[in-house]
Formats: C-alpha cells, structure tokens, sequence
C-alpha cells in the first residue's frame, strides 16, 4: 500500500519537479552576429568572434531559467579592416575604454511551443537598456561523447543611438551612411555542465 501511495504522489508531484539544467555557451557552435543598413540600399552583416557565458533552461517551467553573457567588443569582425577598426575607435563601441559588452537575462517566459521571450539589460559602454530577445528552442541532442546539448536561435532589434552610438554622415538625399536600426541574430549551442 505504501509503495502505491508513493507512486501516486510522484506522480501528483512530478509537474512541479524543476528540470532546470545548467548549461555553458559553447564558442565553437555560437554565433553572435547583426546586420545593419548602409547607404539605404545595402546590409552590412557581421559578428562578434569571441565571449562566453551561461544559461539555465528549465524546458518544463521556462520562467526558472536564465543567462549571462559576455562579448569581447574588440572581437567585431565585418570582413573589412579599415571598418572594423573604425568600429573600434572612440566614434563608435571605444574598445580600449569599453571592452566588454555585457548581457543579463530578467525574465524568461514562454509564448509558444518553443518559443520564449527573453527580457534583459544589455550593457553597451557605460549604457545598460533593456532588451527583449525573441528566443526559439532549436532543440535538444547527445553528442556521440556523452554531452548532453540545447540550441536556440534569438533575434532582436536595437536602436544604436540608445547606446550612444550615433555616428553617421548625412546623405544628398537625407538618408544615412549607416542606419540606425540593428538586427542582432543570434544562435547559441549550450552543453550542459556536469555535477
């Protein structure tokens, strides 16, 4: 009779066990890239090639989960010297002053089958807004070494001039050299860390 009582209660309880899993940002299979509009007639695309971080997933009860990250702002590549190393200087991220770009998860809920929103301050310099990053689950695997692994693929939009970030230079015809508006896209592979 015990061991049925027992089995029932697991059970009853079973919705309310935390499935949360402790996670490192794997570098080697994560991109943290953006895109941004040049001239008013093309894209620039480009990425940051080096940060780390961590995330918590909690897949039955997504609002226990949460992440943090860091992003070496002198690590931007665009695919072109001369710009990136303007991208660098003082007129726009000030790398030497500011190397760092820091992210901190919120709040995390679910708004779909595998799908989430994200909310949290993102740092850019000596400026923290919050931002919300629309997240989907790409799913989650076992690597032929025993790792257990999660991925996702997120997305937001920023205003760069709410980082302070404003330079540009006027077109003939009123637009700008370099909009304001970035897409971040991001897509992040965690392994699961080990006890």
């Amino acid at each position: 009779m015990k061991s049925v009582f027992a089995a029932l209660a697991a059970v009853i309880l079973l919705p309310w066990t935390s499935y949360a899993q402790m996670y490192d940002i794997d570098s080697a299979h994560t991109r943290v890239g953006f895109e941004i509009g040049h001239l008013g007639i093309s894209t620039v695309r480009g990425q940051f090639g080096e940060f780390s971080g961590s995330f918590k997933f909690d897949e039955k009860k997504p609002s226990n989960s949460m992440a943090v990250a860091e992003i070496n702002v002198g690590s931007i590549d665009t695919n072109n010297d001369k710009r990136d190393t303007h991208l660098r200087s003082e007129e726009f991220f000030n790398s030497q002053k500011f190397p760092v770009m820091k992210f901190k998860s919120t709040e995390v809920q679910k708004v779909g089958d595998g799908h989430l929103k994200v909310k949290g301050d993102l740092t850019i310099g000596n400026v923290t807004k919050p931002v919300t990053l629309d997240t989907q689950l790409k799913g989650k695997v076992t690597d032929p070494w025993g790792n257990e692994r999660v991925g996702f693929k997120a997305t937001t939009k920023l205003d760069r001039r709410d980082y302070g970030l404003t330079w540009s230079k006027l077109l003939e015809t009123g637009g700008l050299v370099v909009d304001n508006e970035v897409t971040v896209l991001i897509d992040v592979e965690g392994i699961a860390q080990k006890s």
